[in-house]
Formats: structure tokens, C-alpha cells, sequence
């Protein structure tokens, strides 16, 4: 398992995400404390993030929703 700080995972994050994409489990460190394992789901096949499809929402827009809004408000 590699140690990070959090400001090197910020800075090289591809680096650090390349591995977890390659099986190695990363912890992540902040002002010296551990705060979080990136690490690699495992489940069988292709990773799931590949295959998701993206959040469609039917109806108004969010942006068209919220200019009605102010409109409204005055």
C-alpha cells in the first residue's frame, strides 16, 4: 500500500489513480493523520465507473427552473 499526502494526490492525482486502476490500494494522509484508503473496487468484469451510464432527468431544466424563479421573485 502506498502512503500520499493529500497534497500530492491532489497534485499528481493520474499517478495515483493509474494504480488504483492497477489493483494497489493507496492511504491517504492529511497534516500526518490518516483520513482515507483509495482502493480498487472489486468486483468481477470490467469496473463499474466503465460501463455507467449518466443520470438523465426528465422535465425543466435545473437552470431554466431556477431563472423562473428569480423571474418570479422579482
Amino acid at each position: 500500500m502506498q502512503i500520499v499526502t493529500f497534497t500530492q494526490l491532489r497534485n499528481h492525482a493520474k499517478k495515483y489513480f493509474d494504480a488504483v486502476e492497477r489493483g494497489e490500494s493507496i492511504e491517504i494522509y492529511r497534516k500526518g493523520k490518516p483520513i482515507a484508503v483509495l482502493s480498487p473496487l472489486r468486483r468481477g468484469g470490467v469496473q463499474r465507473w466503465k460501463t455507467a451510464r449518466p443520470i438523465q432527468i426528465h422535465g425543466a431544466s435545473l437552470t431554466d427552473a431556477l431563472l423562473a424563479e428569480r423571474d418570479e421573485r422579482g
